[in-house]
């Protein structure tokens, strides 16, 4: 048993240092491993009146993630869409989704494609870590293979993680978006953790 536990250990050291992040990739700042701390960022393409990113707790006012800024008189009162976006369990405050008003009327985004619709061009960092997100991508901090980013003018490409599966196992990736078009490239640089223990990863 200490036989594996020893060739474990090697084996992900090994990988660590097999994974190389270029020296122009800036580490992504801490506050941004948190979903709800995007959403402030969005810039949505299309002009909404108002919008708000809500979960499916019973609790309206628990509900609310975010919302832009609204005139007094604007209210949205809508139902709770049966499915949303980043589905963590099924029941009470396990999704989200988006509600906007335009030309006075509800629009729900209520699935991973229509976030990305939602955010259109991506226009900073924070959208594209949310872009990323809807395709299963996620930021770790502690490393650079898993939580660093550069921006170019076409291009947001980051060192992003997956986790799957239990044993748990992260792997690190590559990650390049279009900012025009939201298109996304990835490449993996290899699993560097595994862990019986699920609720760890």
């Amino acid at each position: 048993m200490k036989l594996i536990i020893a060739f474990s250990l090697i084996l992900s050291n090994l990988l660590y240092s097999q994974i190389k992040v270029p020296d122009d990739y800036k580490k992504i700042p801490d506050i941004l491993d948190t979903v709800e701390y995007l959403y402030p960022f969005i810039v949505p393409d299309k002009d909404y009146a108002y919008w708000r990113v809500l979960s499916n707790d019973t609790d309206y006012e628990k509900a609310v993630i975010y919302e832009s800024q609204a005139p007094d008189f604007m209210t949205i009162n809508e139902p709770v869409p049966e499915r949303g976006f980043f589905q963590k369990c099924i029941g009470n405050n396990c999704f989200s989704y988006v509600l906007a008003c335009k030309n006075e009327r509800s629009v729900y985004f209520s699935n991973e494609q229509q976030l990305r619709d939602f955010i259109g061009t991506v226009d900073n960092l924070p959208e594209a870590i949310l872009l990323a997100k809807t395709y299963g991508y996620s930021v770790d901090t502690t490393n650079r293979f898993t939580g660093a980013y550069k921006i170019e003018d076409r291009h947001i490409s980051m060192y992003l993680m997956q986790s799957k599966g239990c044993p748990a196992v992260k792997e690190s990736f590559w990650v390049k978006i279009n900012r025009r078009t939201g298109k996304i490239e990835a490449k993996s640089n290899g699993i560097y953790a595994k862990d019986e223990n699920c609720s760890s990863l």
